[in-house]
């Protein structure tokens, strides 16, 4: 319900924002239209009453050129202007005043001066200020003039009196005071304002605003230039659109200046669109509540489907995929609960699938690791007995090279389907690894169980037919007791796994978990990690054995034999570490620090004399690789030592694993100038029939052959043999483990060429070697 108000107040708030924004936006709009067809419109009127105000001008200058001429054509005050006195010409401007009203006359002579005048203001007898403007006006065909006269604005026109040449001059001035703006303001709809500067001394402020704006009228004349532009301004919290004109614009400026302003109230003009603009808000009201209205039922419509589906996808999370969406629309929504409950049919199927993969082998059907440690647990919680098998496939990786994943996979497949024709209902069959598989016989004792497992074994012992060739499983089992050999699910497993790897080391199939293999096992993983970092530690050290030349009784040839002792448990022998290494992949480390050792320590006897051949064994690891050779020339390169002083030692089975690789590898070797030879021969798979391809210059009969030689056993004949075979192929023989002189004797008589072992010499430390070799030089 939270999530559905809240979506459903989301949704409103959402459209009632949206429909605000609009809904104001479009009122703001034409609100500002208005304003600006408003201001346009008294910006019109202002330059339609400024045309109006210009022919006002116009007609008044033409009323009161009409009522001049009329006055200097009368006869009467022609012949007073030319014969009277100044009262005579008062006198005939009297019988004038009814044409005249409202303008003061000026009787000038012909020098500008007043005669008689009508303004107290300038009195008879005083030049008259726009004598020369009048006269250079007329001259340009300008009649009227606007200027200032008793600190009043005026409009001015003159005329002369003819008889028949000009006798006297007659100005007519009409005041621009408060009759004359309102009566402009009558004709243009304008405020009209005029006022007089001069020298910078406000005069008299003719106005139709209120006496309040009069400050502010001075102000805006004082701080705007006169001219065409149009002016914004506010008086009185009233707006106006004013245009400043400058009337007394000739003459001299010492006279002052007449300015008219001319206003047009944006006010009035705005009050012709308030009630439209009333009527346009009220509108927009409604329409705006209709609108949150819609809104409102519009986000109900959508939050009450949304928040079903809602309920539905947290259902689905929960692990519910039995209730459906009941949601009958024909829309977008109707379509999403249909796409929702195909979802969780979906989801339900998949997850039951993956719950299977989750625990079961994706190839064999088989259970899983975790499966069979989950159900091993389960019986060790009901304490029931379990005997636990550890069954692995021993030559799982030759078929996997000889017949690929799909043969692999097909010999998978029998193993499982053997497994489980044997197995009773309540035992478990496990797949936990590639080549290895655990089978649960529960509430079974341990006789049970070894019977069991020599049931499977005859069953998987059967050869198998892979693309027409016969398949022979290795197949080797431990076994491990519960609650004899362990009380929780991984150390079972562990001796169950200890007890597989002593069967495969150890002739027959199977065998029973024995009490303190974990010592053995744990010693091992000790020596595994420890062998990473043995070089860097300097636990390793070279021991070395005299090869004696059984001709010349010469030694020239030394074995450079690795040794390690390790600070908790002593020195450990080569035959435990080394295969721990090439299982783990150390080999390569090992391998690089006893060639530089070695190539070290030819070096250093090369410096005391001592022309020796060292021979160092090569590992199959060190063949496979890509950086054999170009090590060994950056240390003959760096410790200045022939490649002829190196013989390397490989095995056959170590040549055998990638025979093209291994050969390209030794081929570079032997063209380096380091000499080859072939250790432990006649005890891999291969046999004479593959000596022939490797470019080695020297065969080492392993020493089974040779430490009990005897003249008539089966040995002799072997020994013999090679190396009358080596000979024939040109190839030097070594025969190692000689510990007594009548073997060293047959050795000499079937012409062997070298002979090694403890007889001659234990394998020496580098000092002792030399001590050694020094005293055989000095016997010979």
């Amino acid at each position: 319900m939270k999530l559905r108000n809240s979506f459903q107040a989301r949704i409103s708030l959402f459209l009632a924002l949206l429909l605000l924004v609009v809904i104001g936006a479009v009122y703001f709009a034409v609100k500002a239209v208005t304003i600006t067809v408003a201001s346009d419109q008294a910006e019109e009127q202002l330059r339609t009453g400024t045309r109006v105000f210009e022919r006002f001008m116009d007609l008044r200058w033409r009323r009161i050129q009409y009522g001049l001429n009329w006055l200097t054509n009368d006869s009467d005050f022609r012949l007073a202007s030319i014969n009277g006195t100044p009262a005579d010409i008062e006198n005939a401007l009297l019988e004038f005043e009814a044409s005249i009203r409202g303008s003061d006359l000026f009787v000038l002579d012909l020098n500008g001066n007043i005669i008689t005048s009508t303004l107290k203001g300038l009195p008879s007898g005083q030049a008259f200020p726009y004598a020369k403007a009048l006269k250079m006006a007329r001259r340009n065909a300008q009649t009227m003039l606007v200027g200032v006269l008793d600190g009043r604005p005026y409009m001015m026109v003159q005329s002369a009196v003819m008889a028949p040449l000009p006798v006297v001059r007659v100005v007519s001035a009409m005041p621009m005071d408060d009759v004359f703006a309102h009566e402009l303001r009558s004709l243009s709809n304008l405020e009209v304002s005029f006022m007089t500067l001069n020298n910078g001394v406000d005069g008299v402020l003719s106005s139709t605003q209120p006496d309040a704006m009069n400050a502010s009228i001075v102000a805006f004349m004082h701080t705007h230039a006169p001219g065409l532009t149009v002016h914004f301004s506010e008086f009185q919290h009233q707006r106006f659109l004013g245009q400043l004109l400058q009337l007394a614009n000739a003459g001299d400026p010492a006279n002052g200046q007449v300015m008219a302003l001319l206003q047009s109230p944006l006010d009035q003009t705005m009050q012709a669109f308030n009630s439209l603009d009333r009527k346009f808000l009220w509108v927009s009201v409604g329409a705006l509540l209709a609108s949150l209205l819609g809104a409102l039922w519009l986000a109900r419509a959508v939050s009450r489907p949304v928040s079903l589906l809602a309920e539905a996808a947290q259902r689905i999370g929960r692990g519910d995929y039995e209730t459906p969406v009941e949601l009958k629309r024909k829309d977008e929504l109707g379509f999403l609960a249909k796409a929702i409950n195909a979802m969780q049919a979906g989801i339900a199927q998949r997850e039951q699938q993956l719950a299977h993969n989750a625990l079961h082998d994706a190839l064999t059907g088989l259970p899983n690791r975790a499966l069979a440690m989950e159900r091993l647990g389960s019986a060790i919680s009901a304490r029931r007995n379990v005997v636990l098998i550890y069954l692995g496939i021993e030559n799982y990786r030759v078929i996997n090279e000889s017949f690929g994943p799909e043969g692999m996979e097909l010999i998978m497949r029998e193993a499982s389907r053997a497994m489980l024709d044997t197995l009773h209902e309540r035992d478990t069959a496990a797949r936990i690894t590639g080549n290895e598989f655990l089978l649960l016989l529960e509430s079974t004792q341990v006789d049970a169980g070894v019977a069991m497992a020599d049931t499977l074994y005859a069953l998987l012992n059967r050869p198998l037919s892979i693309d027409g060739h016969d398949v022979l499983l290795e197949i080797c089992m431990g076994i491990a007791v519960y609650p004899t050999n362990g009380q929780s699910v991984e150390e079972l497993i562990s001796r169950a796994a200890i007890a597989r790897r002593d069967a495969a080391a150890l002739p027959g199939y199977l065998q029973v978990y024995q009490q303190d293999r974990d010592l053995a096992h744990q010693r091992q993983i000790q020596l595994i990690r420890d062998l990473r970092s043995a070089a860097s530690e300097g636990e390793l050290f070279l021991q070395y054995q005299p090869k004696l030349e059984i001709g010349s009784g010469q030694v020239h040839q030394a074995e450079a034999l690795l040794r390690w002792c390790h600070p908790q448990l002593g020195v450990v022998s080569p035959a435990e570490f080394i295969p721990l290494a090439e299982r783990t992949g150390s080999m390569v480390l090992l391998t690089q620090w006893v060639l530089e050792e070695g190539v070290r320590q030819l070096a250093e006897w090369n410096r005391k004399g001592f022309a020796l051949q060292l021979s160092l064994n090569i590992s199959a690891a060190d063949l496979h690789g890509e950086d054999l050779l170009h090590n060994v020339e950056t240390l003959l390169k760096r410790y200045q030592v022939s490649a002829e002083q190196l013989i390397f030692e490989i095995t056959e089975s170590a040549v055998m694993r990638d025979p093209e690789h291994s050969l390209n590898v030794l081929e570079k070797l032997r063209d380096g100038g380091i000499s080859l030879a072939v250790d432990d021969f006649g005890t891999g798979y291969s046999s004479l029939a593959h000596l022939k391809r490797l470019p080695v210059q020297e065969l080492k009969i392993d020493q089974s052959f040779i430490r009990n030689l005897d003249e008539t056993s089966e040995d002799a004949v072997i020994v013999r043999s090679t190396i009358e075979m080596s000979h024939n192929l040109g190839l030097k023989v070594v025969a190692e483990g000689v510990e007594y002189q009548h073997t060293l004797d047959l050795l000499e008589r079937w012409q062997c060429d070298t002979a090694q072992g403890y007889l001659i010499s234990r394998p020496l430390d580098a000092q002792a070697f030399e001590v050694w070799l020094a005293r055989l030089q000095e016997t010979a």
